[in-house]
């Protein structure tokens, strides 16, 4: 840490599920956005197994912040140390561990501490810092232990696919489709509201009111992380329809010899609480992850061709 004044937090919270199961979950940096709430996207950069180094976006008081991190895992103690390469504003530096403390055979308590400091140790900067380690630390571990202690369930829970379309349009017509999501009500029939900001260069913050197959409308909250130069846009849902815990995705466009592929990948958590309340009595995780799978690949397979035929119009009116 600098030389400027070190505040310290630190939280724990009893968890009824394994110490292995849990430090597996904190492990992984690249499953953070499904398991830890305020976690938008992490880019791995370098892993070996011990040492983690890599960007990642957060929500933090209502703001997306982003930093390199790099971590040490000391599997044996199932101790995390954690350290902010470049700090995200107000930090001046920003380290911490995560320890998980076996507390029985299915038990553990799972501990987060941060240290950090302030250029200047400006009263207002120390008060934000403290107040968004604190609401997310609170955020992390509870997800945390909820998502640990269904652990004889969490691979059904868990889901992942992808749609993809192939396309002689141009690939930068088919991204610029895809980022113009302000445009989408006019372009994407299931897309009925979009709002948009985008203070920061490529982190587009969203409010989306999407139609479903029965004519209803749900409302969902997003942030997009935008790779105009890898043709790549990442996601996260802050706010998800009932059925999901959590609900990440990326949209891709790869260019080869012969053509486009475009592809749209979807990662769910599901809420096993809401199956019935969704689904009607009865329902079951099978259930679940069909419709589930039906919904988000229906609409993102709708948006993908639409893409498709903007890319290859635009090429036919030239």
């Amino acid at each position: 840490m600098s030389g400027e004044r070190v505040h310290r937090t630190s939280y724990e919270i009893d968890v009824a599920a394994p110490a292995a199961v849990v430090y597996g979950l904190i492990a992984d940096t690249t499953q953070w956005p499904l398991f830890v709430p305020p976690s938008v996207h992490v880019e791995r950069l370098d892993f070996d197994g011990v040492l983690d180094r890599f960007q990642m976006w957060v929500t933090a008081n209502g703001a997306v912040k982003s930093w390199l991190s790099r971590r040490t895992l000391d599997h044996g103690r199932m101790r995390i140390e954690f350290l902010q390469e470049l700090p995200a504003a107000p930090a001046g530096s920003m380290g911490g561990t995560w320890t998980v403390e076996e507390r029985g055979t299915d038990r553990c308590r799972l501990r987060l501490e941060h240290e950090f400091t302030t250029v200047g140790d400006r009263p207002d900067e120390v008060a934000w810092l403290l107040l968004a380690t604190d609401t997310n630390s609170r955020a992390e571990l509870a997800q945390l232990k909820e998502t640990a202690e269904q652990w004889r369930r969490l691979d059904g829970l868990l889901l992942t696919f992808e749609d993809s379309v192939r396309t002689h349009g141009p690939a930068e017509l088919v991204y610029d489709f895809l980022y113009g999501v302000a445009d989408w009500p006019d372009r994407v029939p299931h897309v009925a509201r979009v709002d948009v900001a985008e203070d920061l260069p490529g982190v587009q913050v969203m409010s989306m009111d999407t139609r479903t197959a029965d004519g209803s409308v749900h409302t969902t909250d997003s942030v997009r992380i935008c790779f105009p130069h890898a043709w790549r846009i990442v996601y996260k849902q802050t706010r998800t329809p009932l059925l999901m815990e959590a609900h990440t995705g990326e949209w891709s466009v790869v260019a080869d010899e012969t053509g486009v592929t475009v592809t749209s990948q979807h990662s769910v958590l599901l809420r096993e609480e809401a199956f019935e309340r969704v689904l009607g009595p009865g329902a079951d995780v099978h259930q679940a992850r069909a419709y589930v799978r039906e919904a988000l690949g229906r609409n993102s397979t709708a948006t993908l061709e639409l893409a498709k035929r903007h890319a290859e119009s635009a090429i036919r009116t030239l």
